[in-house]
């Protein structure tokens, strides 16, 4: 699932994107599109693919999140969640 922010995504839109994905647990890949990500949030993603593959190894589950974080410019013809609507 792509999400998108305008300016600097934050530790906070991390915890955002991830109560929005938790909810939703077939999904495999988290994409944040941001024009900067802070440090933080990078962690607090990382930390979240690497609890749900805990998680899943404890259980006997086949389950993984890939994280992918692509800083840049960010254009509005890419169709994705924003951060801000969450």
């Amino acid at each position: 699932m792509l999400f998108k922010k305008r300016g600097a995504f934050t530790e906070e839109d991390a915890g955002k994107v991830i109560g929005f994905v938790s909810q939703r647990p077939g999904e495999r890949e988290i994409i944040v599109m941001a024009e900067s990500v802070t440090e933080e949030a990078k962690r607090r993603l990382w930390d979240y693919a690497r609890g749900v593959k805990l998680m899943a190894d404890l259980t006997g589950e086949e389950r993984e999140v890939r994280i992918e974080i692509l800083e840049g410019y960010v254009s509005d013809k890419i169709r994705g969640v924003d951060v801000d609507e969450l």
